[in-house]
Parts: C-alpha cells; structure tokens; sequence
C-alpha cells in the first residue's frame, strides 16, 4: 500500500476498473496512481452569503475562525460576534471563549425551533444532543453571550476593520423584519452558514448529484455509497454534510463495498441513523429565500472579481440571466481564484434557481507541464 500525504488530487482519468489519479504537491508533480476503484472522501468547505460590511478585515469564517485558533492560538479578536447558521456556531463560540476571548453574541439566523419536527430523529441520536449541550454550556457562565435566536449578521461597520455588527430580525424567509436591528460592538466577526460539498473531482467524472436537506449540491449514492459512475464510490460530506462519525461510518462501508465485503447491518443503521440527523439539521439551517434581501446593490458578491450585487441583479433583470452560469458569462462573477466556490450559492439566488454543482476539468491550480505530461486520449 501506498501513503502519500502533502499531495493534492488536480484530476481523475479513466473508466471502470482502470483508473490513473494525477496528484502535486506544492513542488513538484506526484506520479499517477493507477487503481481498479476510486473512492472519493473530499470533504467540504464553508458556506458563506454575503451582506453589506464582509469584506472589512476581521470578518472571518466560523470555521476559519477555528482553524486560526486550533493550527496557531490565535485569536481573530479579543471579542468577536459569531453569527450565521448551523450548529458550527455553538462549537466556534465554545472555543473561543475558552481561548479568553469575549463573544458578546452567538447570532443564529434559523432558530432550532424546525428541530421539534424531528423529535423522533433527536432522541435516536443522544450523543448529538450531548454535544450541543456541552457547547451550549460552556457559553452559559456570566459574561456569557446574547443568544439571537432569528436573527442574522446583516451589516459590519468600521474603517480600517469591523468595529460593531447591526443585527435583526427575520420572518420565517429570512427578510430583516424593519424596526428590529440593534448594533452589536465587536473588534472581529466569525460568520458562515455551513458547510458545501466539495464536488469538484466528483461532477468532473461525471457523477451524478441531488440536492440535499440543507440546499446544496450532493452526490446521489447508493447504499453501498456507490456514485453513478462505475468504479467511483463515495463517503462523508460528498454525499452530504453530516460530521466526522457520518463521515467514518461511511468510509467503512465504502471500503467494504470496494473490497466485495458485506456490511455489517449495525453498521449499516448507525450510518442511516447518523445520515437522518444530518438531514434534520440541514433543513433546520437552510437558509431561506429572502437572505438576498440583506443585499446593497453596491454589496461585493464575488470577491475574486470585484462584482457588486447591483450588477448580478442587472444581468437577470435586464439582460435575461436565468441561472449562475449565464450570470457568470455576463460579469465574470465566479471566474476568480475560487471558482465561484464563496460566490456561487449568491449569484444563483440572485438568479433566482438552485445551486448546482460546478462542473471543473481541473479541481485545483495545476503547472501546463503537468497537463502537458497527460496522454494523448
């Protein structure tokens, strides 16, 4: 068997039982890897939806807020706001107040009132509520945060950096309820609304997706965690954002499957149990139409490009853009550096359609001397 750490898939060649994986590192190309299956387990990145004030320094994501702190100790503020949606905000808030920062406010956009629509689901899973207990629990000691259930992030302030977030309230589509906002002081803002499927080597193969509980784009599996395509199975967030026990249930009936074993029915419900849950909590968090709401026309959609939400609302409503990509061709929004990975669920609600999966030749930057090293078929 073979281990190669540091190395970075760019792409996925073949059909059946005949596969090549090409890889690089940050140096040099990797050699392919011939195989006679391919499992894919990429994981997945955060969701971010833009509003007014997200381009000031010290705004951050949830989860890049806890990667700072847990790869180098450091803190994105001495007292920082986390908002968004999704029960990343109880863990992100946890740890930061344990690491001596203030969080004045945990802002959960959804609410958990949808959870009472899945009671059976809950208790199926008790260590699920523990989890969320114990986070909770760490906030609860004075001064311990505001808790804004229905409300959003909708506006940063500052200069040179955040300095206060405005909050308000929503209905049940995610529109500011007018009257509602109060200024909350902070010195950094922590923000994400879950996490997205990263599906870039998947939809290059051609696999076949769905859209999951929470609005994204998954991959459609089989039991077995089979794809579409022959040959390519799948595990963990690719078929859906669940969490690290989904995701290790998952690869170990993937890896049965691959090696013509049977899975063990335990194992089978503890995934199916797990997967439920996920799917609860993805449709508790979706977020709802109106999100767009929150957005100036003068409000940066793509980053990358320097695209405004004015223009994106021009493409559809004057030039006839129906869905991301036509948007795309008309103000490049998603051609930068990301690919439309942070902008892309924007512009298609701007668009007014789903978000799709991207289909990429490439799932990273890759050197032409790689490309120039592929086969001629």
């Amino acid at each position: 068997m073979r281990y190669l750490t540091e190395h970075q898939v760019w792409s996925v060649t073949g059909s059946g039982t005949d596969w090549s994986v090409h890889s690089r590192t940050d140096d040099a190309a990797g050699e392919p890897v011939r195989a006679r299956a391919v499992l894919l387990a990429t994981g997945a990145y955060e969701r971010q939806l833009p509003f007014p004030g997200w381009t000031l320094p010290g705004v951050v994501g949830a989860g890049g807020a806890q990667a700072m702190f847990k790869s180098g100790l450091v803190l994105p503020g001495r007292r920082v706001v986390v908002a968004g949606s999704g029960p990343l905000l109880l863990a992100v808030a946890a740890s930061l107040a344990a690491a001596g920062a203030r969080v004045p406010a945990v802002v959960e956009a959804a609410g958990y009132g949808p959870y009472v629509r899945h009671t059976g689901t809950l208790l199926r899973n008790p260590a699920k509520l523990a989890e969320g207990a114990l986070y909770g629990g760490a906030l609860l000691p004075p001064p311990g945060p505001v808790r804004c259930s229905g409300t959003p992030s909708s506006r940063a302030h500052g200069t040179d950096r955040v300095e206060a977030v405005t909050v308000a309230r929503l209905d049940r589509d995610w529109r500011p309820v007018p009257g509602t906002g109060r200024r909350v002081p902070c010195d950094a803002l922590a923000v994400g609304h879950g996490l997205v499927p990263e599906l870039s080597l998947a939809t290059a193969l051609g696999c076949a997706t769905r859209t999951a509980a929470d609005g994204t784009a998954a991959l459609v599996l089989t039991p077995g965690l089979r794809t579409s395509v022959p040959g390519v199975w799948a595990a963990g967030e690719t078929g859906g954002v669940g969490g690290a026990q989904l995701a290790l249930a998952e690869g170990e009936i993937a890896a049965r499957t691959v090696a013509g074993r049977a899975v063990p029915a335990s194992l089978a419900r503890r995934r199916d149990r797990l997967r439920a849950f996920a799917d609860a909590m993805g449709a508790a968090h979706r977020p709802g139409a109106g999100w767009t709401g929150w957005l100036r026309d003068g409000t940066a959609v793509c980053r990358c490009e320097e695209v405004p939400a004015g223009r994106v609302r021009e493409a559809v409503e004057e030039l006839g853009a129906t869905d991301a990509r036509t948007v795309k061709l008309l103000t490049r929004a998603g051609m930068g550096w990301c690919q439309g990975r942070m902008c892309g669920p924007a512009v298609a609600a701007l668009a007014g359609g789903e978000t799709v999966a991207d289909r990429r030749p490439l799932a990273c930057p890759v050197r032409l001397g790689q490309l120039a090293e592929l086969p001629a078929d």
